[in-house]
């Protein structure tokens, strides 16, 4: 099996491919390294992985990681169709994994065109790479947002999901529309997982957890949006590598040969407890500056993670306090 995974820079990407390469697979990271957020952070999991940053070049030429023999990395920007034609062609993969992507929910009503170009042109370019070298199984990354302001809890599979409140949200409906119309069309195996809030070491600095834990170091105020009236599927990165990792080798068996899951840990978490359990583990009380709810948000998320855990025992393990403790302890050591 050798496995190609985007956004490899990402925050669930190197995850997953440390996890992959422990397990003996061959895989290959791509990454446009872009400054959505501090490119700084990006480089330091990449030299984490064992890819020095003076190493990388702009031609997409790959890098066998110095800490895994059987990784390597290139910057290449998805919606660069050449090179990615060519590095399919070159590398014969088996699996592919679709990470990268213009992440944010609320970014997405300031810069639209850069989800368009990443998430719409980038994905096709995913597939249709997929589509001629006839790749085994694609996985690619969607998001609990596909369910805009749903009021049925907890979200389920077979819930609606044709109102988005964000382009973000749109863009990931997109990818699962066009999952489904490759496996109809070219028999093209492809999965996609709807993420709950992912956390944990490594995190992206625009996602709560990073925002809320750097602020209260810094004795600065918090903002908490909808005056702390929402609730959050936190979910722990072990448990969403675990459960990826555990699809890549699980082939849809319906027809066409698409299929959905929801990943996340199923017990939703106000926001104010996870706030006091932040402040438990920095032992820091946190100021609070109440806000409005902001466009493209939703109040609550709650992943029903049957169908997952029927097709490959899909069971997250790390509870809040567990989680957050890992989280803080990695946090104070990035943050000196």
């Amino acid at each position: 099996m050798k496995i190609l995974v985007t956004g490899a820079a990402g925050f669930i990407g190197f995850h997953l491919n440390e996890r992959l390469v422990k397990n003996g697979y061959e895989v290959v990271g791509i990454d446009n390294i872009n400054d959505y957020y501090d490119v700084n952070l990006k480089f330091s999991r990449l030299i984490e992985a064992g890819i020095k940053q003076s190493l990388i070049k702009e031609n997409g030429e790959l890098i066998t990681s110095n800490k895994y023999p059987n990784y390597r990395f290139a910057k290449i920007d998805i919606t660069d169709l050449p090179k990615l034609t060519q590095l399919f062609k070159q590398e014969k993969f088996t699996h592919v994994v679709n990470l990268a992507a213009q992440a944010g929910v609320r970014y997405s009503i300031e810069n639209p065109h850069a989800y368009v170009q990443s998430n719409v042109v980038g994905y096709v370019n995913l597939l249709e790479c997929c589509r001629y070298q006839k790749i085994k199984h694609f996985l690619y990354a969607s998001s609990s947002s596909v369910y805009g302001a749903n009021s049925k809890i907890p979200f389920s599979e077979e819930d609606r999901v044709d109102h988005p409140v964000s382009l973000y949200a749109a863009t990931k409906k997109s990818n699962e529309l066009m999952a489904h119309t490759y496996s109809h069309l070219y028999s093209l195996p492809t999965t996609g997982l709807r993420f709950f809030t992912v956390y944990g070491p490594w995190g992206r600095p625009d996602m709560a957890p990073m925002l809320f834990a750097n602020a209260i170091t810094k004795g600065e105020p918090i903002n908490v949006f909808n005056n702390g009236n929402m609730e959050r599927d936190f979910t722990y990165i072990d448990d969403i590598v675990e459960g990826i990792s555990k699809c890549i080798s699980a082939l849809p068996e319906s027809t066409p040969k698409a299929v959905i899951y929801n990943i996340g840990n199923s017990k939703p978490v106000k926001l104010m407890n996870f706030i006091s359990c932040l402040e438990r583990q920095l032992g820091i009380e946190a100021e609070k500056v109440f806000m409005p709810m902001q466009d493209g948000d939703v109040k609550r998320t709650w992943a029903d993670t049957s169908a997952l855990t029927k097709k490959v025992d899909y069971r997250p393990k790390v509870n809040l306090d567990e989680g957050v403790s890992h989280f803080i302890n990695w946090f104070k050591t990035w943050n000196i």
